[in-house]
């Protein structure tokens, strides 16, 4: 089966690499430092902060694999437009 591709624009290409980079640099920091100050009031049983941090880190994750993937999934519109000038018609990348 082919893989789907996704056409991003060099601009939209590059928000989505300032997203993870955001994601991974300072969310990330972020979310760690939630985690450890709920871990720090005790009994996680009934802590509503730490289930909110775990959450928002689950968040995290899912986004930065998700964009991961659209990364390694994407082409420009150059990228098409020479394809589809050569005739090929199963591109494989």
């Amino acid at each position: 089966m082919t893989e789907k591709q996704t056409i991003l624009t060099a601009e939209g290409l590059e928000k989505l690499k300032a997203e993870l980079n955001e994601l991974r640099t300072v969310k990330r920091l972020e979310n760690e430092e939630r985690l450890h100050e709920a871990i720090s009031h005790g009994d996680l049983s009934e802590n509503s902060e730490y289930d909110a941090a775990k959450d928002e880190q689950a968040r995290i994750e899912g986004r930065v694999q998700e964009i991961e993937q659209m990364k390694n999934k994407t082409m420009t519109p150059a990228q098409l437009a020479e394809i589809l000038k050569d005739g090929l018609t199963d591109y494989k990348r």
